[in-house]
């Protein structure tokens, strides 16, 4: 369906052919601004499933509390429950949207799946998908960054659902208004210090040149068909060149080096977010400066990973450094992927081996990993006492599990 002149019978369409006959609950975000409350009617006209609403309220502005209030009572009187969740974790430090993105997802994704929600919905549309190809225009992104974000997107464990990608938000607008509902206009929207007002502006400017947002999200949804495309035909190739070693990825360094550069790129990107989890991955200039040392026969560190090449393969590990602080409670997942499974030990923790527990292993070399590797495996730890390192032959009764599968890497390099 075509972003331009979306009428109202068309936004119910668009809803109920993304859903289709999913029926499973579902998440609704809402901030009360025009496009997610126009989102909120159209799903509760919809009512293909069962819905709970959630507002995020960041607590940056006085009115946000009220805000999420007001949201709480039209849900009401549609019937349908509302969450406020409430972050506070910004201490005045770095970009400001990025990280009440990063927050609100989070939130939201553990809200659901407390909830026992199968998704969230969204309301983004094809201005903000138009405004977000002008903004990383400007950072030089490639295909990947160019490309319309996806309907659907896996992130914490939810999926993430945008089913008025091809609605524009004067369409949003003009159906609020025709059923008298009025929306908040947050004041951040047209505060020239952040870079979406500013994209927004400039957008309006580009009109005259016939540089549309109608234009712009047409261009990005062309390049989504580009990056799936080459997602699909990495996702072949990982599959013949690969193989898994304790948490390591290999990666056959002949094939890999004959592959095309954005080939190359995708599977390298994917293969480091398979070892670290999700969140966000190397820049695109480290990506390709790695890429320059594995064709000249090198590794390095990249994105809390250590890149080595020997016997004809490259393999990819965790690096020690960026997880050495890192514990956890015993039965609690460890460096996002790893479970440690046997007797509860009173005081205990899991943490990484690192090389002062591996000279406490004698056996370690028995599980033919290189030591920077068994150094980043699971260990379980009472204070600096080591009680157990499955992987490193002290099994102690325990025994690691790695929350990974080649399926998750697949999976990556296909929803990229």
């Amino acid at each position: 369906m075509s972003a331009k002149g979306v009428r109202s019978g068309d936004l119910h369409t668009l809803i109920s052919t993304h859903f289709q006959n999913d029926t499973r609950p579902l998440g609704i975000a809402v901030s009360g601004g025009s496009d997610s409350l126009a989102l909120l009617h159209l799903m509760a006209e919809w009512r293909g499933a069962p819905l709970r609403c959630v507002t995020v309220d960041h607590g940056l502005r006085a009115a946000s509390a009220g805000e999420a209030a007001q949201v709480a009572d039209i849900c009401a009187g549609l019937g349908i429950p509302h969450d406020t969740l409430e972050w506070t974790g910004w201490d005045g430090q770095g970009n400001l949207p990025a990280a009440a993105r990063v927050a609100r997802y989070a939130l939201m994704a553990n809200w659901a799946q407390d909830r026992g929600l199968d998704g969230i919905a969204l309301g983004h549309t094809a201005d903000d998908v138009a405004e977000t190809l002008l903004m990383r225009l400007a950072r030089r992104a490639g295909v990947d960054g160019l490309a319309a974000m996806q309907a659907r997107r896996q992130e914490g464990g939810v999926t993430l659902h945008r089913p008025l990608l091809h609605a524009h938000r004067a369409d949003l607008r003009s159906y609020l208004d025709a059923r008298a509902i009025a929306w908040i206009d947050d004041p951040t929207n047209t505060d020239a210090r952040y870079r979406r007002t500013q994209t927004r502006r400039a957008l309006e400017a580009l009109a005259p040149a016939c540089i549309t947002a109608d234009a712009l999200s047409d261009v990005a949804h062309h390049l989504r068909e580009a990056s799936d495309t080459l997602g699909y035909y990495a996702a072949r190739e990982v599959a013949q060149i690969a193989s898994f070693e304790h948490g390591d990825l290999l990666l056959e360094a002949a094939p890999f080096g004959a592959l095309r550069p954005d080939i190359a790129r995708r599977i390298l990107q994917a293969g480091l977010g398979w070892i670290t989890g999700p969140g966000y991955g190397a820049r695109g200039p480290d990506v390709t400066r790695m890429l320059a040392r594995l064709d000249a026969g090198q590794g390095g560190t990249l994105a809390g990973c250590r890149i080595t090449q020997s016997g004809g393969s490259i393999r990819l590990a965790r690096e020690f450094a960026a997880i050495a602080a890192e514990r956890v409670p015993q039965g609690a997942l460890w460096d996002n992927r790893w479970h440690l499974d046997g007797p509860a030990v009173e005081g205990a923790a899991v943490g990484a081996l690192g090389p002062d527990g591996r000279k406490m292993c004698a056996e370690w070399r028995e599980s033919g990993l290189p030591a920077h590797s068994v150094d980043t495996t699971p260990a379980l730890w009472i204070g600096q006492t080591l009680v157990a390192a499955p992987l490193a032959g002290y099994a102690n009764g325990m025994s690691a599990r790695l929350d990974r599968t080649a399926a998750d890497l697949q999976a990556v390099l296909l929803s990229h």
